[in-house]
């Protein structure tokens, strides 16, 4: 979907996807409910610049320019917004040659992001280059399966964050892919690795039962799906071995969706998988809707920037 056309229909809407047992006949987004929208990124691997013209498949589309301006946007729409990162900031043109990453943190600090997950790519020049940019980021980094206690990274992401909006208590947590085989072992150091299955589940009875979250996120840098033979962890299977987590905001394996994926979860209840490709070409959109009871609805596009 183009961003003029976005906008000119986002009013309209989808069909509602329910979460937690709400009937979608009976809902309206017209009525009281209200209205908690969720911006999201992934792998844009330092793509500053949008693609030239002459681009044999994304002309004229991305750039750091036009993404603020439709994220300036939407926020005026709705103020109840946030923006958040699946990782991979780092990595793919010639300004993290340069200058390491700064550029990236600063640019993200002025649109105002909310928060980011680490990924794979955002050890390339190690672990210590990572902490060297954190100064730039005026936004938190949520990592929930990495165990940064014996790196220079210590203390210096959270497990999860809750943000709140007009009275909705929103949870997020963060999820990094298996390092070794993907990162060399001096980049990363002595992180640990911790099963993200198990990560998720005590983040999740963390954040929905003991803080009382209204809505969880889980911010993956796990991949989308690696396919029924794969033993690997992916989005699509924390969905299925889980429960708890709305909204899961994909990475790494840059797959472009055009809404997100609802995947049923351990209870039974939808969970919902999305992923917005690369290059900061998409920015996801996901609005979520609370009626007074706080039971929650949503529908979700991917935006063309």
């Amino acid at each position: 979907m183009k961003r003029r056309d976005f906008i000119q229909q986002a009013s309209v809407g989808t069909a509602l996807i329910s979460l937690g047992g709400l009937g979608l006949q009976s809902f309206s987004t017209t009525n009281s409910a209200k209205k908690i929208t969720i911006l999201h990124t992934n792998d844009v691997h330092s793509h500053i610049d949008a693609f030239s013209p002459d681009d044999p498949r994304n002309p004229n589309q991305g750039g750091v320019a036009r993404r603020a301006t439709l994220i300036e946007s939407i926020r005026k729409e709705n103020p109840n917004t946030l923006l958040l990162d699946a990782g991979d900031i780092f990595q793919g043109t010639p300004y993290f040659n340069y200058y390491g990453g700064e550029l990236e943190f600063k640019l993200m600090s002025k649109l105002k992001y909310d928060a980011a997950t680490i990924g794979n790519h955002d050890y390339d020049n190690g672990i210590d280059g990572l902490y060297a940019q954190l100064p730039h980021a005026e936004f938190d980094f949520i990592a929930s399966n990495y165990d940064f206690s014996n790196t220079i990274m210590d203390t210096h992401t959270k497990p999860y964050k809750i943000f709140k909006k007009e009275g909705i208590s929103i949870g997020v947590f963060g999820l990094g892919i298996e390092l070794n085989g993907l990162v060399t072992p001096a980049n990363f150091k002595e992180t640990k690795y911790l099963d993200p299955i198990e990560m998720t589940q005590e983040m999740t009875r963390l954040l929905k039962k003991e803080k009382g979250c209204d809505l969880v996120i889980c911010l993956s840098h796990l991949g989308y799906d690696y396919g029924g033979h794969s033993s690997k962890i992916s989005d699509i299977k924390l969905a299925k071995a889980t429960e708890n987590i709305d909204l899961i905001i994909g990475g790494h394996t840059h797959t472009f969706l055009s809404k997100p994926t609802v995947v049923k979860n351990k209870a039974g209840k939808n969970t919902l998988v999305n992923q917005v490709g690369c290059y900061g070409i998409n920015v996801g959109r996901i609005d979520f809707y609370f009626d007074n009871d706080k039971n929650k609805s949503a529908n979700g596009v991917s935006i063309t920037v």
